[in-house]
């Protein structure tokens, strides 16, 4: 079981990976061309969802919250994932401004991270058994960064999870070193230029910080405590 203090400092290393500040950046939004073959996509958030990813479902939660742009952002809602944004100035300074401006699209955000990514981690983290703040990081930073535990990778190294009679620290060490080798050497180069999230992950190790209680933790950088 995580408690809240320890789920707020995953959550700070996350929104260093993401924005560079511990606090999240919520009006953060590139366009990278890491979309479906290749195409430019907005990436935005505080936690960087994407139009092809669950930029929809964002907004949709912020209207259904009452946002105070919601009439100006409702018409798009249809148009993401069906009709590229990425050079719609229009609609880019409207997200924008919303995260800069109304408290209510900051409050969504954060409730829909929980909805769509740390909750199902934690599922993953509680069914497998997982205890160690180290390993929820891990796992939550897979969730965020590739949308789940990758089975491909998984298929990498035989180590069991805890459920199965597995060692915790042996299989999460394994997993991120897999996972590192994988980002490295992608054939994708953003993905490759993303190392610095595996490599924290692996300082944490030898460090023995499996506890998450030796602070403060250099993220890209960036001290967290």
């Amino acid at each position: 079981m995580i408690d809240e203090k320890t789920k707020q400092l995953i959550k700070r290393v996350i929104n260093v990976f993401e924005t560079g500040t511990p606090e999240g950046k919520y009006d953060a939004l590139v366009v990278y061309p890491d979309g479906t073959n290749g195409s430019r996509q907005i990436t935005y958030g505080r936690s960087q969802t994407t139009e092809q990813g669950n930029l929809k479902k964002l907004l949709s939660l912020y209207v259904q919250n009452g946002g105070t742009f919601s009439n100006q952002l409702s018409p798009y809602i249809d148009k993401i994932g069906q009709k590229p944004l990425a050079d719609n100035d229009v609609f880019k300074n409207l997200l924008v401004k919303a995260a800069r401006e109304d408290g209510i699209m900051r409050s969504t955000q954060d409730q829909f991270f929980d909805t769509a990514y740390y909750n199902p981690a934690s599922k993953f983290f509680d069914q497998n058994q997982f205890i160690l703040p180290l390993s929820m990081l891990v796992i939550y930073d897979s969730y965020i960064h590739s949308g789940s535990i990758l089975r491909l990778l998984r298929k990498r190294f035989g180590e069991y999870p805890p459920a199965n009679g597995g060692d915790e620290k042996k299989w999460v060490t394994s997993y991120v070193d897999i996972r590192h080798q994988w980002l490295k050497y992608h054939t994708n180069p953003l993905l490759r230029t993303t190392i610095y999230r595996t490599q924290c992950f692996k300082d944490q190790i030898a460090a023995e910080n499996w506890l998450l209680d030796k602070l403060p933790i250099t993220a890209h950088g960036v001290e967290v405590s």
